[in-house]
């Protein structure tokens, strides 16, 4: 149910968004539904239309270009987002994560280095680089809340996912100690844990509709989740009905990750 107003006054980055069924997407629709003022990011003219025309859909006064890896870019992004929203920022959406193809395809074993390093840095160093430059316009507002997507392919073996699962470890880890960091400015970094969600970037994950059945088959509520349901929990998190909570993972996947087998 959304809340009007719940986000009235206040500003969101979000990173992330590919089209439509993006579920960074379903998390921006819904903080604009409820009255947040939304800046976006882009990586490559292959989405950026698609990335214009959704943030146009929600009046945003920023869509940038990013790429994670560069420091310079990110550094760039947040000077832009502070200049937008008159130097303070409220909320950091953070959807971001790669890992070659053929990496989600053989063995993790086989991974090589250079791939497992881009991996990490784009899927989990990229929250710490973002969050680091978010905390001064976040300071700013008197706190602020950042919250980043992972998977339970982090604690426990998915086949297939590889690699990314590595990486995701790396995100619930760096999220843990930057809350911890960033605890004392009155900012909370969390994490959601969705199960399968019908993405672009779900299709490159082999077997994909496999693991899909099989959360509905075994989870308590023996059903799929949908974008929205993220957004939906990634709202709450975001706001201040979640004012105590933080370092925290809230998992969206009907129960899946309750289940021994």
């Amino acid at each position: 149910m959304v809340s009007p107003g719940r986000f009235d006054g206040k500003t969101a980055l979000v990173l992330g968004v590919a089209n439509k069924r993006s579920i960074a997407w379903a998390i921006a629709k819904r903080l604009a539904d409820e009255g947040a003022r939304l800046a976006f990011t882009f990586q490559g003219e292959r989405i950026e239309k698609n990335v214009r025309d959704l943030a146009e859909s929600v009046s945003s006064p920023l869509v940038a270009e990013c790429d994670v890896r560069s420091d310079a870019d990110l550094e760039r992004v947040f000077g832009q987002v502070g200049e937008a929203f008159d130097g303070g920022l409220d909320l950091l959406v953070h959807s971001v994560a790669y890992a070659a193809a053929e990496d989600l395809e053989g063995r993790f074993t086989d991974t090589p280095r250079d791939r497992f390093w881009l991996a990490l840095d784009i899927s989990a160093y990229s929250l710490v680089a973002c969050s680091r430059l978010a905390e001064p316009l976040m300071e700013a507002r008197g706190g602020g809340s950042i919250v980043t997507m992972t998977y339970l392919g982090g604690e426990r073996a998915v086949p297939h996912y590889n690699v990314m699962g590595v990486a995701k470890a790396t995100l619930d880890a760096s999220m843990r100690y930057l809350a911890w960091d960033l605890g004392q400015k009155n900012v909370r970094v969390n994490a959601i844990s969705a199960g399968p969600v019908r993405t672009l970037a779900a299709r490159s994950i082999a077997g994909f509709p496999t693991m899909e059945a099989i959360v509905e088959e075994r989870s308590p509520l023996h059903r799929h989740v949908e974008a929205d349901d993220v957004g939906a929990a990634a709202a709450f998190l975001l706001s201040d009905d979640a004012r105590n909570v933080t370092g925290t993972i809230l998992y969206v996947d009907s129960g899946f990750h309750a289940m021994g087998m």
